[in-house]
């Protein structure tokens, strides 16, 4: 098993890493809108997908993956109201159109409104 970690995401909240791979197999913990430069989370539910989309794209990177490798996300709201705004981004970026749970839940860390966790396979 390899750790996975990049500057050009946002560091681990917790006691936890960004992502692990093994056996061409990356699973990645879930990413929020934090702009990693700023440590800021952006206002909208649209500009944190943005950046929760760019966060993953950076652990992809790292890892030697791109969004067509991701086979499975876990996407999670804050208010399903936001299930439309959040598609709109969220298709920018899987376009390959992976696997995907989306649930609205009652509290995202840091106050975030959006989170992605994927896993991809090369």
């Amino acid at each position: 098993m390899k750790a996975i970690a990049t500057d050009k995401a946002p560091a681990a909240l917790g006691p936890y890493t960004q992502a692990y791979e093994n056996n061409g197999t990356l699973m990645a913990s879930g990413q929020i809108g934090i702009n990693p430069a700023t440590g800021k989370l952006p206002a909208t539910v649209a500009e944190q997908a943005e950046q929760a989309c760019k966060n993953v794209a950076a652990i992809l990177e790292e890892a030697g993956y791109t969004f067509d490798n991701v086979i499975k996300t876990t996407c999670f709201l804050a208010d399903i109201a936001d299930f439309g705004a959040f598609n709109e981004v969220y298709g920018k970026y899987f376009t390959s159109k992976p696997a995907r749970s989306c649930v609205a839940v009652k509290d995202i860390p840091a106050g975030a409104l959006c989170e992605i966790e994927i896993t991809a396979v090369k």
